[in-house]
């Protein structure tokens, strides 16, 4: 397996520690053959940042992995083998917006997402889940789903303002910055709404469209030359 990208050094990829080896080694497992293959990693998303970067690696690989070894899997399998890598894979594999349940793997259509720019900002900071969730006390949110579907950005943005992110507060306990991510954010041209991504410590805001996000992330930068900053759009249905 081989690292490449910005990110790479902060990457373990020793004895399969990484979440792309351990995804080849336990679908070679699964299926009884000897993993042999040739990897690339270029990673390009900090690390431990709550956007699911490597779930998202994890469940690339086992897509890239299934067709080049042309093996024919039970979906159920699939999936099972997704979860018992990370509790974000299988929602990363299902590869569309949808609602999740239990600690990730119930997965239920959702509406389609309006198209919208995004700005993802982290600020240096990695965050460990675990602690996160040690941190936080009181009750959950109740589930709140929604079957309207948003027209655009301005009802998605009202929608996600009636919910929240039970993993904020701890999150911005233990790394105060986050709040200061967030003020960034709220205050470019444009932003209609801003928020911690998962167990943070990064944070998104939305826009009107990707060139409005653009725009914004280029400002944001200017003032914040030492954050990992992106512009980027919600997906749409295939």
């Amino acid at each position: 397996m081989h690292l490449s990208g910005p990110f790479a050094p902060n990457l373990n990829s020793e004895g399969g520690q990484n979440l792309v080896e351990k995804a080849a080694r336990r679908l070679a497992k699964l299926v009884n053959i000897k993993p042999t293959v040739r990897i690339t990693l270029d990673k390009q998303l900090p690390i431990a940042a709550g956007i699911g970067g490597g779930s998202s690696d994890a469940a690339a690989a086992l897509r890239v992995l299934t067709s080049l070894w042309c093996l024919k899997i039970n979906s159920n399998d699939l999936q099972a083998l997704a979860l018992s890598l990370g509790a974000d894979v299988p929602m990363c594999l299902h590869g569309r917006t949808c609602f999740a349940g239990g600690i990730g793997e119930l997965l239920d259509a959702a509406p389609a997402l309006p198209k919208c720019g995004l700005v993802l900002a982290n600020p240096g900071v990695s965050v460990s889940t675990p602690n996160v969730f040690r941190a936080r006390s009181g009750a959950y949110s109740r589930p709140a789903r929604f079957t309207e579907v948003p027209k655009d950005v301005g009802a998605l943005a009202e929608l996600l303002a009636a919910r929240r992110n039970d993993l904020e507060d701890p999150a911005k306990a233990l790394v105060p910055v986050i709040d200061d991510v967030l003020h960034a954010l709220s205050g470019l041209p444009g932003c209609r709404f801003a928020r911690m991504s998962g167990s943070g410590a990064t944070c998104f805001a939305l826009f009107e469209d990707e060139g409005e996000a653009g725009v914004a992330a280029e400002i944001l930068r200017a003032q914040h030359s030492d954050w990992w900053i992106a512009p980027s759009r919600l997906i749409q249905p295939a």
